[in-house]
């Protein structure tokens, strides 16, 4: 979605950032795991198909989708972006008659990362995005019967819904009040002129 292409969102935890070809080998690497294939009912690809993937989700209406970053690894001059992944946010607008109901997924990718909060993050700041720039009203999670809340079994999965009225909103705003919306390009060349200080002799 080009409305995110220049986006940074900063939480505590997490950096959320567009999804850019420079993450497409990282992010190639995790999904040729059969556990996170499952988790995310995926298909594998080959890195020119990821390529492509990441070129829809960049130029597509109806696709917003954010790589977190760990924030702290992240401030580091030496770390490049690559190394600093840990997963990835998406909002999936699925009925093109119901522009405010959203799908919302979040993957954890790196097993260090798992059970640490960055996950709870990165979708409260997720959705907070979604609340105020593309004015979701209704999120829905998927979440695999592996997780014990099994009803479909067809599919293998149960659907959750959450409507978002004002109390929900004020509550979600409030708690990410912290979080910061900057120019991911700004941050990219002040990020470069760091690293290019840090390497210097």
């Amino acid at each position: 979605m080009r409305i995110n292409e220049n986006t940074l969102l900063e939480g505590h935890k997490v950096a959320l950032v567009p999804y850019n070809e420079n993450h497409v080998t990282r992010y190639h690497e995790w999904m040729k795991s059969p556990e996170l294939q499952q988790l995310t009912a995926s298909e594998p690809l080959t890195l020119e198909q990821e390529y492509d993937m990441q070129r829809s989700w960049r130029d597509d209406h109806d696709k917003c989708t954010f790589i977190i970053l760990d924030k702290q690894r992240w401030a580091d001059p030496r770390v490049q972006e690559e190394q600093c992944m840990v997963g990835d946010v998406n909002i999936f607008l699925t009925d093109p008659l119901e522009p405010s109901l959203a799908e919302l997924e979040i993957m954890i990718a790196e097993p260090d990362y798992q059970g640490k909060g960055f996950g709870k993050e990165a979708t409260r700041m997720m959705m907070c995005y979604g609340i105020t720039k593309l004015h979701i009203r209704k999120f829905q999670a998927k979440i695999g019967l592996d997780n014990e809340v099994s009803v479909c079994k067809v599919f293998k999965e149960v659907t959750l819904e959450m409507m978002v009225d004002e109390s929900i909103q004020a509550e979600l705003l409030d708690d990410s009040g912290y979080v910061m919306d900057m120019d991911y390009r700004q941050a990219r060349a002040a990020d470069a002129t760091k690293r290019h200080g840090a390497n210097a002799p």
